[in-house]
C-alpha cells in the first residue's frame, strides 16, 4: 500500500514551479482584471456588468432592476469571481463624484463623497444611463468580437464597441502586478472636439494631428467634482509622456461674517478626496494646535453641493490659515497620472495623442464592421425582393407551377429550374401570402428595392473609400457631444511657481474694481459702453449691504498693481492674478488673494508695468501728509506685505502715483480745496517714513484725492451729487507746499461734497459709480470747462433718493483713437441740445481765493 502511495509523488523544481505560477497569475491579473482596455476604457468587469444589463434589456427607458439579480446574471453567466467585485465596479459605475459620467442609473443608497458605502444589493436598483447606450450602440451588428465565456455556454465581447472616448472621459484606476494606471477623467465636449480635430487634418488636409493642437483643444483633467488645476506646465508633462503629477486644489472664499469675524467657505474637493476624513484631519490639527485660529469646524454640505465651513479667530489672518491648510491637509492634492492601457492585449503607456488614435483606429473597425454587417443584410434582402418581383412579374406561371407540384420542395425545384432562382428566392416565392398580389404591395416592392441599392451603393462607397469612413464616425460622434456634452467643471489656476503660466495669457485692456468691503474683480472694457452725459448709467457691480464701489481704473492683464493699506503696508499682484468676473458680479474677497493682516483694509491702489529707476511712490494721506520714495525701494514685496509708510493713528492713505520728480502736484480735499506745487518741493524720504505736510486742512476737511499735472491739461473734479466740471491746471497756480490752497470747486446742497478728481485730456473717457453700483461712462468732451469757483454741470443722473450718491471716478482710456474721436464729436453735437437745458451755474472765477 506504501509502494502505491511513493508511485503518485512527483519530484519538481519549486523555483521553476513558483516562476511559473506567479507569472501565468501575474499576466491573469494585468490582462483581465485590474487594466483597461485602451478602446473601451473598460476593465472585463465592467465590461461584463455592462453587457449583462444590455442581456437584461435594463436599458434608460425601462425601470430599474434589483441591483442583486444584476449581479447575479453577471456572475453566472461571465465572471465567476464573487458577488463583492462585480457590485463594487457597478456602484463605482454610478457615483457620480467618482465617474465623470455615470454610466449606470443607481436607484438607492450608493454611497457618499464622506467614503459612506453603498447598501445591500438586495436593496438598491440600478438600470443603464443615457449614455452608456453610446457605449453598446451596434453590438448586435457585428461590430465587435464575441468570445466564450467561462464554461463555453455563453458568448460574452471581447471589447464594447463604445461609440464615444470613454477611457479618456471617465478615466480609470487599477493596480495590476508590477505595474499600475492612473487615468484622471475629461470633459466629452473637449475629448470628442480633439477626434473631430484628428479627422478633419486627415480628410482635409491629408495630414497627422501635432500634439500641441490636440493639447490646445482638451485644456486639462475634468474632474467630477470640480476644484483647480494648479498650472499647465505639468499636465504639459502628463499629456506628452503620459506620466506626471497634477497639482489639485480645492475652492474655497473667504468670507467676512456681520460681527467681524473671517470664515473659510470650502465648496468643490479635489478628486477622490474623502470630505469626512478631510474635516477629521482639520480638526485633529486644530487639536494638536499645528494650526492655530480656527474656532468653529462644520459640514453643512446638502444636496446642492458641497460646504464646510471653517470659522477663523478675529485676530487670525484667514489667509495664513488657509495656506497651512493647504500645506496640512488634502485641500490640496495631488492626482498621478500614469496613462496605462492594454493595446492589443499588451499593457502600454500611452501618451494623450496615442490614446486618441487607439480610439480612433477602434472606431474605424467598428464602422467598418458595422457597414459590412448591414451591407449583408441589405443584399439579402435585395435578393429576395428581386426574386418576388419575377414571380410577380409571372404570377399566373408561378401558380400554375405551385399548384402543379406534390410538395413544397418541389415546388421550390421548380420555380429555380424555371426561372433561374435561388433557394432562398424560391423559399420566399413559396411563402408569399395572397396579399402581395396586389397592385400596391407591387408598388411597395419596387420603392424598396430602389432604396436598398440606394443603400447598398452609400455602403460599399464608405467601405472604398477611408476618408469617408472617417467622415462618418465624426458626425455619429458630433451627435453625441451635442446630446451630452456640458461645461467644464474643474478650472485650470495658476501656479505661482509655473513661470510659463503669463506667457499664456493674453496681454489686453481690463478695469480693475473694487468695494469698500474688499471685493475685487477685473472685467472687459466692453463691459461698459459710452453713454450721452447726464445719463443714469447701467448696473455695474452686485455688492452686498452697506458695501459700494470704492475704486475702479483701467489696467493690463500683465502690469503689476500695488495695494497700499489703512496700516501703511504695501502688497503687490500681477493683475491676472485677480479672478475674471461678469459686470454685476460681485468679484473676490481680497483677503483670497492678500495676505492681510488683521483689521487691515485696502486704502489705494496703483498700476506700473515694471520697476524703474528714478520712479518715485507719491502718496498722499486724507489729513494732508504727502510722501516721495524711490520705487525700487519697494522691489521685494514679500506675500506677507511690508510696511510702506508710517501713519498717525487718526490718519489713512487716500491716493498713490507714480512720477519722476519732474512733476507738479494738485492736492484736492472733499470741502473744495485745492493745491498745487512742485514735487521737487516733497523732499525724498525712506520706505518707512512718514512724509511731510502738503495741505494745511480747515476743521473737518480732508484730501479725497491727489493728482499729478502730467497727466492731464485739466482736472476733472466731481461732486457727490452727480455734478462735476473741468479746469485748467493753468488755472491754479504754483504755491508753496503746506498752505491752504485755493478754492477749486464751489460747495453747495445741490451739489454735495466733492468726492473724486482725475487729470484729463481731450478724447479720454471716465467711469462714474455710485454707491449702488450704477455706472456711468463718458467722453471727457462733454463735459464743460469751467472756473475754478463754478458748481459745475449735470453728469449723472443718481435720482431722487438722498442715499444714492457717486462713490468714486476713474479714467478709462489714456489715448484716443481716430474713432474715438469722432464718436466723440459726435456725441458732442448730439448733446449741445442737452447742454444748453441743463444747469450749469457758473460764478466769477476770481472770487472766494482763500
Amino acid at each position: 500500500m506504501d509502494d502505491k502511495i511513493f508511485d503518485k509523488i512527483h519530484e519538481v523544481d519549486l523555483k521553476e514551479t513558483m516562476e511559473t505560477s506567479y507569472i501565468d497569475y501575474a499576466m491573469s491579473v494585468i490582462a483581465s482584471r485590474a487594466l483597461p482596455d485602451v478602446r473601451d476604457g473598460l476593465k472585463p468587469v465592467q465590461r461584463r456588468v455592462l453587457y449583462s444589463m444590455v442581456e437584461l434589456n435594463n436599458g434608460p427607458d425601462k425601470p430599474h432592476r434589483k441591483c442583486a439579480r444584476i449581479v447575479g446574471d453577471t456572475m453566472g453567466k461571465f465572471h465567476p469571481h464573487g458577488d463583492s467585485s462585480i457590485y463594487g465596479a457597478l456602484v463605482n459605475m454610478a457615483q457620480e463624484w467618482n465617474t465623470r459620467y455615470p454610466l449606470v442609473d443607481g436607484h438607492g443608497n450608493f454611497g457618499s463623497e464622506d467614503g459612506d458605502g453603498a447598501a445591500a444589493m438586495r436593496y438598491t436598483e440600478a438600470r443603464l444611463s443615457k449614455i452608456s447606450m453610446e457605449m453598446v450602440a451596434d453590438i448586435n451588428k457585428d461590430t465587435v468580437e464575441f468570445t466564450p465565456n467561462f464554461d463555453e455556454t455563453e458568448k460574452e465581447p471581447s471589447v464594447l464597441p463604445s461609440r464615444y472616448p470613454n477611457l479618456l472621459v471617465n478615466g480609470t484606476s487599477g493596480i495590476a502586478v508590477g505595474m499600475a494606471t492612473n487615468i484622471p477623467p475629461h470633459n466629452l465636449t473637449e475629448t470628442i472636439n480633439a477626434i473631430v480635430k484628428i479627422i478633419d487634418n486627415k480628410v482635409e488636409k491629408n495630414r497627422d494631428t501635432t500634439i500641441e493642437e490636440i493639447m490646445e483643444i482638451i485644456k486639462g483633467p475634468d474632474f467630477p467634482t470640480g476644484a483647480t488645476i494648479l498650472g499647465r506646465k505639468d499636465i504639459e508633462q502628463a499629456y506628452r509622456t503620459g506620466r506626471g503629477k497634477i497639482k489639485t486644489r480645492a475652492v474655497s472664499e473667504i468670507e467676512t461674517m456681520d460681527n467681524g469675524k473671517s470664515r473659510i467657505i470650502v465648496t468643490e474637493l479635489p478628486y477622490m478626496v474623502n470630505k469626512a476624513k478631510l474635516v477629521e484631519k482639520i480638526a485633529s490639527l486644530v487639536k494638536e494646535k499645528k494650526v492655530d485660529g480656527i474656532t468653529d469646524l462644520r459640514d453643512e454640505s446638502d444636496q446642492e453641493g458641497t460646504r464646510v465651513v471653517i470659522e477663523v479667530r478675529r485676530d487670525a489672518n484667514a489667509n495664513v490659515i488657509l495656506n497651512q491648510l493647504y500645506k496640512h491637509t488634502q485641500l490640496q492634492d495631488s492626482f498621478g497620472v500614469i496613462m496605462l492601457a492594454l493595446v492589443d492585449g499588451e499593457p502600454k503607456v500611452l501618451n494623450l495623442l496615442q490614446m486618441l488614435d487607439e480610439y480612433l483606429k477602434h472606431q474605424k473597425d467598428v464602422v467598418t464592421r458595422r457597414t459590412k454587417f448591414e451591407l449583408n443584410k441589405a443584399e439579402e434582402r435585395a435578393h429576395i425582393i428581386k426574386g418576388l418581383l419575377i414571380a410577380l412579374d409571372n404570377i399566373d406561371e408561378v401558380i400554375k407551377i405551385i399548384r402543379g407540384s406534390r410538395t413544397t420542395a418541389d415546388a421550390k425545384k421548380n420555380l429555380i429550374e424555371r426561372f433561374g432562382l435561388s433557394d432562398a428566392q424560391s423559399q420566399a416565392i413559396v411563402d408569399m401570402r395572397l396579399r402581395q398580389l396586389t397592385g400596391l404591395a407591387r408598388e411597395d416592392l419596387e420603392a424598396e428595392y430602389a432604396d436598398l441599392m440606394a443603400k447598398i451603393d452609400y455602403l460599399k462607397s464608405i467601405l472604398a473609400d477611408e476618408n469617408k469612413l472617417l467622415t462618418v464616425i465624426k458626425e455619429e460622434i458630433e451627435v453625441i457631444r451635442d446630446k451630452f456634452g456640458d461645461e467644464r467643471r474643474t478650472k485650470i489656476g495658476i501656479n505661482v511657481g509655473d513661470l510659463s503660466d503669463e506667457d499664456l495669457i493674453p496681454e489686453e485692456d481690463t478695469v480693475v474694481a473694487m468695494t469698500n468691503l474688499g471685493y475685487i474683480k477685473r472685467m472687459t472694457v466692453d463691459n461698459f459702453k459710452s453713454q450721452n452725459r447726464g445719463g443714469k448709467g447701467i448696473k455695474g457691480m452686485q455688492t452686498i449691504d452697506k458695501d459700494f464701489m470704492k475704486d475702479m481704473f483701467m489696467v493690463s492683464t500683465h502690469d503689476y498693481i500695488l495695494f497700499l493699506t489703512n496700516t501703511g503696508r504695501i502688497y503687490k499682484l500681477k493683475c491676472y492674478e485677480i479672478p475674471e468676473a461678469g459686470r454685476t458680479a460681485r468679484g473676490m474677497a481680497i483677503v483670497n488673494l492678500l495676505q492681510l493682516q488683521p483689521g487691515e483694509k485696502i486704502s489705494a491702489m496703483v498700476q506700473m508695468k515694471e520697476f524703474e529707476e528714478d520712479k518715485y511712490l507719491i502718496m498722499a494721506t486724507k489729513k494732508g501728509t504727502i510722501k516721495k520714495t524711490p520705487i525700487m525701494a519697494y522691489t521685494n514685496i514679500r506675500k506677507s506685505g511690508i510696511q510702506a509708510i508710517t501713519l498717525r493713528e487718526d490718519d489713512e492713505l487716500i491716493d498713490v502715483n507714480i512720477s519722476d520728480n519732474n512733476d507738479n502736484i494738485m492736492l484736492i480735499t472733499k470741502k473744495g480745496q485745492g493745491i498745487k506745487f512742485r514735487e521737487t518741493d516733497v523732499r525724498e524720504t525712506g520706505r518707512s517714513a512718514m512724509g511731510v505736510r502738503g495741505i494745511e486742512l480747515n476743521q473737518d476737511d480732508e484730501v479725497i484725492s491727489m493728482q499729478l499735472e502730467s497727466h492731464g491739461e485739466c482736472v476733472l473734479i466731481v461732486s457727490a451729487n452727480g455734478m462735476g466740471k473741468r479746469t485748467p491746471f493753468t488755472d491754479f497756480k504754483l504755491q508753496n507746499r503746506g498752505g491752504k490752497g485755493v478754492k477749486c470747486y464751489k460747495i453747495s446742497d445741490k451739489t454735495g461734497e466733492v468726492v473724486g478728481a482725475k487729470a484729463v485730456n481731450d478724447g479720454n473717457e471716465i467711469m462714474m459709480i455710485t454707491n449702488e453700483g450704477i455706472v456711468i461712462r463718458m467722453f471727457v468732451d462733454d463735459i464743460s470747462i469751467l472756473g475754478r469757483v463754478t458748481l459745475g454741470v449735470k453728469l449723472m443722473n443718481t435720482g431722487d433718493k438722498d442715499d444714492i450718491v457717486v462713490a468714486s471716478i476713474t479714467k478709462v482710456k489714456e489715448s484716443v483713437t481716430e474713432a474715438d474721436a469722432l464718436e466723440a464729436a459726435r456725441l458732442s453735437e448730439e448733446n449741445e441740445t442737452l447742454a444748453e437745458g441743463s444747469e450749469e451755474l457758473s460764478e466769477d472765477s476770481d472770487s472766494e481765493d482763500n
